[in-house]
């Protein structure tokens, strides 16, 4: 964010907290009025976004790029490397514990729903699991996962059980995307988006607010091209690492289960 735009934002964000409602929408009038938006209404230039269908029709896989998502995905994992260690879950391959735990990691196992995956260890639905032993796993990577799963909370419960004390979930989840779908299967899909908020109460009522920590990535910018599937080496460096809270493309839940 330049520092005009970012001298602009506490402005607009002081003004809202000091002056009465009243007082905002007179301003707001005399904008209509006078044509005093930062951007004046018909003035954008829409370019080559101005279309009714996504530039990639597949999150942008068919680009042969590391997608938005992917890209923030993998910047979280690493933050937190130190916590991919020991024996550690990942859902449908074991390719973050790899990536991000390398030597630390004595045990690598990998949940799938169905049978079929040559990769899993472990076959089982999260929200019902009693064969997977209590207090088995020193780190649960579970991404773009959790809005599969109808029964949520359950899936929670299930991830605070099969975790060490002491022990780390790293989880990721969509906030601001287009649905996924297997087309012809219309029970695959996604039944939630989150928001922090959503998060943090889903997460801290089972392991506790204060061993949770909830923060999101993207802005407007990114959620856009995200939304047309772009990859992030087709945004510029700078405009990924600006997170603006009003647009929780991801929302990204580190959670420590009690000792």
């Amino acid at each position: 964010m330049t520092p005009a735009a970012r001298l602009e934002k506490l402005i607009r964000d002081t003004a809202t907290v000091l002056l009465p409602e009243s007082a905002r929408k007179w301003i707001r009038k005399q904008q209509r009025i006078y044509k005093l938006q930062s951007v004046p209404v018909g003035s954008v230039n829409f370019g080559g976004l101005r279309r009714l269908s996504p530039i990639s029709t597949v999150f942008g896989q068919d680009r042969d790029l590391l997608t938005i998502e992917r890209y923030y995905i993998e910047q979280f994992l690493e933050n937190h490397s130190a916590d991919i260690k020991g024996r550690c879950l990942e859902m449908g391959d074991p390719a973050y514990i790899r990536k991000f735990g390398g030597d630390k990691v004595t045990k690598a196992d990998v949940l799938n729903y169905v049978e079929g995956n040559p990769q899993a260890t472990i076959v089982a639905d999260l929200t019902d699991s009693p064969h997977i032993p209590d207090n088995s796993f020193d780190c649960i990577i579970i991404t773009q996962t959790l809005q599969m799963i109808f029964e949520v909370d359950k899936a929670i419960a299930t991830l605070h059980r099969i975790l060490k004390p002491g022990g780390t979930v790293l989880c990721t989840s969509h906030g601001m995307t287009r649905v996924a779908r297997r087309e012809g299967v219309d029970d695959w899909g996604e039944y939630w988006h989150f928001t922090t908020q959503s998060k943090r109460r889903l997460f801290g009522d089972v392991f506790g607010r204060e061993n949770i920590e909830v923060s999101t990535v993207g802005n407007i910018f990114t959620c856009i091209c995200n939304l047309h599937g772009l990859g992030a080496s087709e945004v510029d460096q700078a405009e990924l690492d600006v997170h603006d809270p009003n647009f929780e493309m991801l929302v990204l839940v580190r959670a420590v289960k009690k000792v």
